[in-house]
């Protein structure tokens, strides 16, 4: 159980955080190859479990064979498990390199009989280089790990409890590892406007619809702490005159747009966080539907 939330510093442990990402991103990778595409490429992201993240079920050729790549972060090995029963593993540790760490994953999976090819570079991520090559990210503090995957697991009981709210089409609750943000995301139904021709493919195909997206981060090089954040797509007029719960959050500028701000590191002292976030969630949801002109009775789910 959770007892407290944890205080997870970005200083502290930010070289492991960039090597974790570039973990992420070539089992997301593996994932964008061999699942079948999805919406809004809900098909590549990962998905907190009981024991750390998870790639969920992955075919393995064309007959129903089936596995999945689980990090553990309570025994700290990443693990590949099939549908036959087989567990193949090793450990993560500090001092593994981003090129080792792939070596040792195709490794597996290539005894395991699984062909699979990604491309073979980070995604809007330095270093600009194949994995395996990277050898200079081989951080791995399991402390700072599990404190992450603390606090990954409470942002997830949250988000799925707010999601029980929405009656319209809802995102699962997903970590992307393009910006390793755990989110969550609401759709009017109404498509979006017309991107232009030089956006990327996806950025069209995540924002083909209106959305209102809710979401964790640990921080980042702009963003030097953890924080929660919403944002409306389009942007409406005067989002940013509506009122935030609790009093501290606020609306900064995001590339042009205003995004609703929480910051973990205030929320982490409230006696009832779970409460507040919640009131920051909806806060920023009826903030954005209104002044997104959204069906929100109708969109608001009644238990029958």
């Amino acid at each position: 159980m959770i007892h407290c939330l944890p205080a997870l510093p970005l200083s502290s442990w930010e070289n492991t955080k960039k090597t974790l990402h570039l973990y992420f991103q070539i089992v997301g990778k593996i994932a964008l190859k061999l699942k079948p595409p999805k919406n809004h490429w809900w098909h590549i992201t990962l998905h907190v479990t009981a024991t750390g993240l998870s790639t969920f079920s992955m075919p393995m050729d064309k007959i129903g064979g089936l596995f999945e790549i689980n990090f553990d972060f309570i025994r700290h090995q990443l693990q590949v498990r099939t549908c036959e029963g087989e567990i193949r593993s090793f450990e993560l540790m500090d001092g593994l390199s981003v090129a080792a760490f792939k070596k040792n994953l195709f490794r597996i999976l290539s005894a395991l009989d699984i062909d699979v090819e990604i491309i073979d570079k980070p995604y809007d991520l330095e270093p600009k280089k194949p994995f395996g090559e990277i050898e200079e990210f081989h951080f791995y503090d399991k402390a700072a790990v599990k404190d992450y995957w603390t606090i990954l697991r409470w942002v997830d009981s949250v988000f799925v409890d707010f999601s029980g709210g929405f009656y319209g089409k809802q995102c699962p609750v997903h970590l992307y590892w393009h910006h390793m943000d755990l989110a969550v995301t609401r759709f009017s139904g109404k498509k979006g406007p017309e991107m232009d021709a030089s956006a990327k493919a996806p950025d069209k195909d995540a924002y083909s619809h209106e959305v209102i997206s809710f979401g964790f981060w640990a921080g980042d090089d702009v963003v030097r702490e953890p924080a929660f954040y919403s944002y409306t797509y389009p942007s409406p007029e005067g989002i940013d005159k509506e009122k935030l719960i609790p009093d501290y959050a606020e609306w900064v500028d995001s590339n042009g747009s205003p995004m609703a701000f929480l910051s973990y590191n205030k929320l982490q002292k409230e006696d009832d966080p779970n409460q507040v976030l919640l009131s920051f969630l909806n806060s920023a949801y009826n903030a954005g539907a209104k002044r997104a002109g959204w069906d929100i009775e109708g969109l608001n789910y009644k238990p029958f």
